[in-house]
């Protein structure tokens, strides 16, 4: 049995390119919680206490949120959303393919169709934090390093950090 790694190396060109051709972007308000789960399984980003009920309102909470269909299975290969005040700023995030569907040009779909959607809003600055290793996609289509510049977490809780 070939694991989803192993076939998406033996898969040849045509082959990619009829996934690509098969797929299709939906802007979505709601969609099948396991199938967001699922993908967010894919990125590594499911912890095993996270809670599933919260996926309708982080999709409804997204300034957009857009998935990738195939549309033979019609199941969702990929996702992406961008967060914003629908004026200004906007940070893509939560980019993710399936990894059999990846090298298809999806995640470049997905990024291409949000960034297209913040302009059409006359949003001008888009953000995202790109995770070791991705850089150069995301240099390829546009994104450039936001030099001296430094993405930062919060990671006490408010209560915490208050003075006595």
């Amino acid at each position: 049995m070939i694991d989803q790694g192993e076939a998406e190396d033996t898969m040849t060109n045509s082959q990619k390119q009829g996934k690509t051709q098969a797929i299709s972007l939906h802007i979505v308000s709601e969609w099948e919680t396991e199938e967001i789960v699922n993908l967010y399984r894919v990125a590594g980003w499911w912890e095993k206490n996270s809670d599933k009920a919260k996926i309708p309102a982080l999709i409804r909470g997204s300034h957009r949120f857009v998935v990738a269909v195939d549309e033979i299975t019609g199941t969702a290969v990929g996702m992406g959303r961008t967060i914003s005040d629908g004026v200004s700023d906007a940070y893509i995030q939560d980019v993710v393919v399936r990894k059999e569907y990846r090298r298809c040009y999806i995640g470049f779909q997905i990024i291409r169709f949000l960034t297209e959607l913040c302009a059409e809003d006359g949003i001008t600055w888009v953000g995202l934090i790109s995770e070791p290793g991705t850089m150069p996609f995301y240099k390829k289509i546009g994104f450039q390093p936001m030099e001296q510049y430094v993405p930062m977490i919060y990671r006490k809780m408010i209560s915490d950090a208050l003075p006595e």
